[in-house]
């Protein structure tokens, strides 16, 4: 008998997204080839200067766990309880993620996630190609043509098989796909940009301050972070707004960095020793969200995670939500007799839900900066918790649905705003739960809030 031929796709970029979705595809039988324009991170410098730290959740351990994967990533993984705050004066405060150790975030540092996805990709049957940057494609003759930057040559490939863009928000193939035919791009840039900075090990190797939490210098107009990596380091990220005071357009390099830092973030100071050289080394990286109209064009293209739309980082769901689009589009192909009918299922599925967990960032950037050490925002927090206490299958907090659950990112924005405005008008003219209505408060949340699947 003859064994017939797997179905085909070519990837574009071998970064999370691409790596995990040629490991998904090739364990259910696809022929799966990923173009990717960087050398190999395995055994070339990995880009370093320019990548937040990543916060692993539930929904990109799920796809990790459908990809049989989970065990090796997680190895590597530090978890985080929830937010250290730093205040300016005072000591540091932990506010949970969730109700206790089972509802955490995990802190995963970039290159270790991006080289064991590849190295499992590759063991799964994925074959990838180093070095090759796609520059034209014609998608009517199944042309492409690619170049190694390292001497500028071009390679040309014909295929026969679909592409799908998993390379980043300066996708080479969502360019390619918009002079076909326009996909209705847009970008919105923050007023904002970040540095990423790094607290090594103490001497004896040891996280210099708590490993198990997201530390976080709340600053209003402007914040700090660090994230723990497993090897005792922290990534510290900071961001500014590109104008104003302070901003990149004021603070111009390592001396007045530290200056910056002796003010407004005295005890994070001592922890970077090499704060100067750092921040004239790592240029600022930008913020933006990309919104498109079309996500794949006739069944010969479909673009996934940043590549389609990208967000600012300030949710951590950025890489959960990519992994998720991955799992949508292996399930669609899965179910679906052409790429056509595929591709369009995904959009159809993953776009609005796309769209609410970009907002939902944005909404947290505020949320993170301004409202964390404020004593309404604390008070609403406080009857949150309590109010998930009392009816947990109703009352599910936000963080909740969105890092804990795999509620539809559109459900969990939708929820959200109701929920913000029962606790804000719960607590309005209160200082503390001692003058709260209960009886009225269970009302309003039977009335409003249905029975949430997963919810426990």
């Amino acid at each position: 008998m003859n064994t017939p031929t797997p179905r085909s796709l070519t990837l574009i970029g071998a970064g999370l997204a691409g790596s995990l979705l040629a490991i998904l595809l090739s364990r259910q039988g696809w022929k799966i080839t990923v173009y990717e324009r960087r050398g190999d991170p395995r055994i070339a410098d990995y880009e370093s200067g320019r990548s937040i730290n990543l916060a692993l959740a539930e929904r990109g351990r799920n796809a990790l766990r459908q990809a049989g994967v989970e065990d090796e990533v997680m190895a590597k993984a530090v978890m985080m309880r929830g937010r250290m705050v730093h205040p300016r004066d005072g000591a540091p405060d932990l506010q949970r993620y969730g109700r206790d150790d089972s509802e955490v975030i995990w802190s995963v540092h970039r290159k270790v996630l991006n080289t064991t996805l590849l190295q499992l990709a590759e063991q799964a049957g994925a074959q990838i190609h180093f070095h090759r940057r796609l520059h034209t494609v014609d998608f009517d003759a199944g042309y492409a043509r690619f170049i190694d930057d390292r001497d500028d040559q071009p390679h040309d490939i014909h295929f026969n098989t679909p592409l799908i863009g998993a390379d980043g928000a300066g996708s080479a193939l969502r360019a390619a796909m918009n002079r076909k035919r326009p996909l209705g791009e847009r970008t919105e840039f923050l007023d904002h940009s970040y540095k990423e900075l790094e607290i090594p090990p103490a001497a004896d190797g040891s996280f210099q301050i708590e490993a198990n939490a997201l530390h976080i210098w709340p600053r209003g107009n402007y914040m700090c972070i660090a994230l723990p990596n497993d090897e005792g380091t922290f990534t510290v990220t900071l961001f500014l707004p590109n104008e104003g005071e302070p901003s990149f357009a004021t603070v111009r390099n390592g001396a007045e960095a530290q200056a910056l830092f002796q003010r407004d973030f005295a005890d994070a100071l001592p922890l970077i020793p090499d704060l100067r050289a750092d921040w004239d080394q790592h240029p600022p990286g930008l913020l933006g969200t990309l919104y498109l109209d079309r996500w794949h064009q006739c069944g010969k293209a479909v673009l996934i995670g940043d590549a389609a739309h990208a967000m600012v980082p300030f949710h951590g769901q950025g890489m959960n939500c990519a992994f998720e689009d991955c799992v949508v589009l292996a399930r669609c192909l899965a179910d679906n007799a052409t790429t056509e009918q595929a591709f369009a299922a995904f959009e159809a599925e993953r776009k609005p839900n796309a769209a609410a967990i970009q907002q939902m960032a944005l909404d947290n950037y505020l949320e993170m900066r301004d409202r964390v050490a404020d004593p309404a925002y604390l008070l609403q927090r406080e009857l949150e918790q309590e109010l998930q206490a009392r009816w947990p299958t109703r009352f599910v907090p936000h963080y909740t649905m969105v890092t804990f659950l795999h509620t539809p990112y559109a459900v969990a924005l939708q929820r959200t705003r109701l929920q913000q405005t029962i606790l804000a008008n719960a607590t309005t003219g209160l200082d503390s739960l001692a003058g709260i209505d209960w009886a009225a408060l269970e009302q309003i949340v039977h009335a409003q809030l249905p029975v949430l699947e997963g919810a426990h």
